[in-house]
């Protein structure tokens, strides 16, 4: 009972480290989110890249009609949208690394 107990709490051990060592790193997409603002690099590394382009087409079609105005709403939504990601990206690393969790998990039985 001892024996089965001491291996189940390390097989959840090796489980966390495999998470820790596959999941995204928190830093990074901060990173190009901040340095890159707006061009959806940030979604793209973290696994969504559908919104990360569409973020992208938004920001390209709004830098090439800022010069007849239009562009700046486009361009307005983007930002705000990546203003907001400055807050989700927390929720979104934790959720890849509940999907890595339960994978690894259904793996080990």
């Amino acid at each position: 009972m001892e024996k089965a107990l001491a291996d189940t709490i390390q097989q959840q051990l090796l489980i966390e480290q495999r998470v820790a060592n596959e999941s995204k790193s928190q830093l990074v997409a901060y990173l190009l989110a901040i340095l890159l603002w707006g061009l959806g690099v940030h979604r793209m590394y973290l696994g969504r890249w559908a919104s990360g382009l569409i973020m992208l087409v938004l920001s390209g079609i709004g830098m090439l009609t800022a010069p007849i105005l239009i562009g700046w709403i486009p361009l307005a939504f983007v930002w705000v949208w990546a203003f907001i990601d400055l807050f989700l990206i927390p929720g979104m690393i934790r959720n890849d690394q509940a999907v890595i969790r339960q994978r690894l998990m259904a793996g080990h039985r």
